[in-house]
């Protein structure tokens, strides 16, 4: 199934309220969702997909996830498979926030060897 661009913002509105508050002091645009998919430019189109990223940049600090990247990755999954994505994505940008406003980085180096693993498994194909 691959539920409406409004249907995953209900449920995005939804999911976000379960986190605690504390976790949306100093993100200041929150958490938004975009239409468009988003390919890993280090990989060949549609092979990996982002499905959220954590953006600090000059209109501020806010979590983006791209609804596009969702659906190619999990157009036959059901609902809850989708939901389960979305609540995991929401948390791993929410920890990217808090460590970058605690001035750490040991999420960015774990993304960085995840993706550094798959793209040696890409080339071993």
């Amino acid at each position: 199934m691959v539920p409406t661009y409004d249907q995953m913002g209900d449920w995005l509105e939804e999911i976000a309220q379960q986190f605690p508050q504390a976790f949306f002091e100093d993100l200041d645009g929150g958490i938004q969702l975009e239409e468009r998919e988003l390919s890993d430019p280090d990989f060949p189109p549609g092979e990996m997909y982002i499905m959220g990223e954590y953006v600090h940049d000059m209109l501020g600090r806010y979590i983006l996830l791209y609804y596009g990247s969702f659906a190619a990755v999990l157009s036959g999954e059901d609902q809850e498979v989708w939901k389960d994505e979305i609540f995991a994505t929401v948390a791993h940008e929410f920890t990217h926030h808090m460590e970058e406003t605690a001035g750490l980085h040991a999420l960015d180096d774990k993304d960085m060897e995840f993706l550094q693993e798959a793209m040696k498994d890409y080339e071993d194909r």
